[in-house]
């Protein structure tokens, strides 16, 4: 019975140094595997991240809004008179001066008006003379004593009334020679011309559709609205002098830059925007009537502002974070709080300039975990120095 036992133990020795062995001779990747975690970010591989660094800057703070392409000075040119074109002096698209001659009408008819008014002014003025002559022939013999004061007196009231009757015929012959220069139409204001309606031989009256446009294109202006609240923003601006205005153009086109020129003096009540002018310089005709285009409206400018990404800004249940790369490649959270935001770029609290802020890859990381740095051309990079917005192509590790 005692040798049973004593076997039974010998063998139970064996088994457990037996088990013993095999743990010491299996490999430490798969100790390290089957171990539990000691802590945040420890376990797991890296995260490949991009960085950009935090910029401190002087920050413009724009408005935007779209506006449309507004000229300054735009004539419909119409007939005064009813008559037929004799002949037309330009050509569509043809850029005019003040002035110029644009249409010729019929003017038979007004010439025929001056011809009569001024030979009627030539006859009043003729008996106008006689009259005169009669008053002093009047004026002798009332010194002779051969005629009495009242015969003076009535010659003296034919002259006053003669004068009156040149004087009337004076005016018409000045309104039927503004009659004769309605025949002559001439360019208002200097201009781009449109689409000409009319031809040789046409009737034009008054009441007809415009012979032409005449559209001014430099300078040139773009009008667009703003909210109610940003009025008193547009109005110090405009006291300045006229802020800064950039004209955004469409298809990556480029930009213009311009000034504020005007505000208007009441808000729409129905859409609470009250409508602004901004005026640009226009001799590469970039801008043309009637066009959209984004504008931004410079209000003021924030001194030396930490400018970081909107797309590294994550928003969470405490509020706005960044994750930044701290020394040894260690993943940190930083609180901010956006004091501007426009366009890409969003200024911030809470982060440092020279911060290398994670941009690219931010949902994965967590605080302390170790990430790695993309390179502009994907590439990890092992020192973590630069991210991918930083860093320029080619540059050195």
């Amino acid at each position: 019975m005692k040798n049973s036992t004593a076997r039974a133990l010998a063998l139970a020795l064996l088994a457990t140094l037996a088990a013993c062995g095999k743990d010491e001779a299996s490999p430490p990747a798969a100790r390290a595997a089957s171990a539990p975690a000691s802590g945040p970010g420890s376990g797991g591989p890296p995260v490949s991240v991009s960085t950009v660094v935090a910029q401190q800057r002087d920050f413009a703070v724009q408005l935007e809004a779209t506006g449309t392409v507004t000229p300054l000075n735009l004539v419909e040119v119409k007939p005064q008179i009813s008559a037929t074109i004799s002949k037309a002096h330009i050509r569509e698209g043809q850029f005019v001066r003040a002035g110029q001659p644009l249409f010729t009408l019929d003017a038979r008819t007004e010439e025929t008006n001056v011809a009569k008014a001024n030979a009627q002014l030539q006859k009043d003025l003729a008996s106008l003379a006689d009259a005169q002559r009669q008053l002093a022939r009047s004026r002798e013999l009332l010194a002779q004593n051969f005629i009495s004061q009242a015969a003076l007196d009535q010659n003296l009231t034919q002259v006053q009334a003669q004068q009156a009757v040149v004087a009337a015929s004076r005016a018409a012959l000045r309104a039927a020679q503004v009659e004769l220069s309605y025949s002559r139409i001439v360019a208002p204001a200097a201009g781009r011309a449109g689409i000409v309606n009319v031809f040789p031989g046409t009737l034009v009256q008054p009441s007809s559709p415009p012979l032409v446009t005449i559209t001014q294109l430099d300078p040139i202006a773009v009008t667009f609205n703003l909210p109610q609240r940003n009025l008193g923003d547009a109005l110090q601006s405009l006291r300045a002098g006229g802020g800064k205005v950039d004209a955004v153009l469409p298809e990556g086109r480029g930009t213009l830059a311009g000034k504020l020129a005007f505000v208007d003096n009441a808000v729409d009540p129905a859409s609470g925007t009250v409508k602004v002018r901004a005026v640009f310089d226009n001799k590469d005709e970039r801008l043309w009537p009637g066009a959209f285009v984004g504008v931004k409206l410079a209000i003021q400018t924030l001194p030396g502002a930490i400018v970081v990404p909107q797309a590294a800004i994550v928003q969470g249940a405490r509020g706005r974070v960044v994750y930044v790369v701290e020394p040894g490649n260690k993943a940190a959270v930083r609180p901010v709080e956006v004091l501007h935001a426009a366009g890409p770029d969003a200024v911030v609290t809470g982060v440092k300039p020279g911060d290398r802020v994670i941009l690219d890859g931010r949902t994965n990381v967590r605080p302390g975990a170790t990430v790695v740095e993309r390179q502009a051309g994907g590439a990890s990079s092992p020192r973590g120095a630069r991210g991918s917005a930083s860093a320029a192509p080619g540059g050195p590790p």
